[in-house]
């Protein structure tokens, strides 16, 4: 089919976080090696990552147990492999470009939209909502570090793997997720401000049922994978980013629930591989980024004052 080009401009970006915003995916890989290797079992293989990626802990989980067979119960894994993500996870640190990205979108908060309009000019905010599998303590494990990267995310536009307005078994590659996210965004619009539609989003992923989930809530998505990801799925590229890899079936028949949405038709305009985030291409997706001295030390303030730490976020 011949892909869509007509999108109007992306007024919110929707983020993953591990493997995504952080380096985390080799490190989860590490602590399962390590747990897999004291019993005498073959390390994780791509194509079995492929599948925990993105995943709520509940299901990746079971996946997992099913290849594995370890000769423990799964209580006693999980205990032991969060004892090693407890070492390990304080040493995340942001993948190529993400610094950059996060810094140029935060940035939009600071046009003054109503001039813009007055010019005729296509200068509008870039709302932004964090989407992450992960729940609130390895999340806080993985961050309490990086607390000025994740600043730019509003506590109130931060969705967790465990927040309970996701419904049982609804996480990834399902929907709900992203339209949460964007739900907690178009919450907090200032007055005036028109709700944002799904097709005005731009979902960052890098995990196959990710972008299904991305997908499936219609929105926009890129797809940006680990290098060994990518090669697990050489020659469909364009199903992952169709969304069409039955990822979303597989999990209604593990949980009795359905996809609720259609996924898209391949190579119709809506998703893209990127190898990485750097040098992003703004104008593509119609995002004007200011320039660094738009910012203001009274916006400043204002903006620092609406922040709170990881650790009041999670009453740590």
């Amino acid at each position: 089919m011949a892909p869509r080009t007509d999108f109007p401009p992306v007024r919110a970006c929707l983020f993953d976080m591990d493997g995504l915003l952080l380096d985390t995916e080799d490190l989860y890989t590490l602590c399962i090696n390590i747990v897999l290797e004291k019993y005498g079992r073959p390390s994780l293989p791509w194509s079995i990552k492929a599948k925990l990626q993105g995943r709520p802990a509940p299901q990746s989980n079971a996946i997992f147990s099913e290849w594995a067979k370890l000769p423990v119960s799964n209580a006693e894994y999980q205990a032991e492999v969060a004892a090693l993500q407890q070492e390990h996870f304080p040493t995340t640190q942001a993948l190529p470009g993400v610094v950059e990205l996060l810094a140029d979108l935060g940035r939009t908060r600071y046009w003054d939209t109503s001039a813009a309009e007055d010019k005729n000019e296509k200068k509008q905010r870039v709302h932004i909502a964090l989407a992450t599998s992960s729940h609130a303590n390895n999340f806080r494990i993985k961050t309490t570090h990086l607390t000025d990267l994740f600043s730019v995310f509003p506590t109130d536009r931060r969705v967790l793997g465990d927040d309970k307005r996701i419904g049982a078994g609804r996480g990834k590659p399902l929907p709900d997720i992203y339209h949460l996210a964007l739900s907690t965004i178009n919450a907090s619009l200032a007055p005036g401000e028109k709700p944002i539609t799904p097709e005005e989003c731009l979902v960052f992923e890098d995990s196959v049922p990710g972008v299904e989930s991305g997908r499936r809530a219609g929105m926009r998505v890129v797809w940006v994978p680990h290098p060994m990801l990518k090669k697990e799925y050489a020659g469909r590229e364009a199903e992952v980013l169709a969304g069409r890899m039955n990822e979303a079936a597989d999990e209604g028949n593990r949980n009795g629930g359905s996809a609720d949405a259609e996924v898209g038709e391949l190579n119709d305009g809506w998703a893209e591989y990127l190898e990485t985030l750097v040098d992003f291409p703004y104008e593509k997706y119609g995002m004007a980024i200011p320039p660094p001295e738009v910012e203001s030390e009274p916006e400043m303030q204002h903006v620092a004052n609406e922040a709170v730490s990881t650790e009041e976020l999670f009453n740590i």
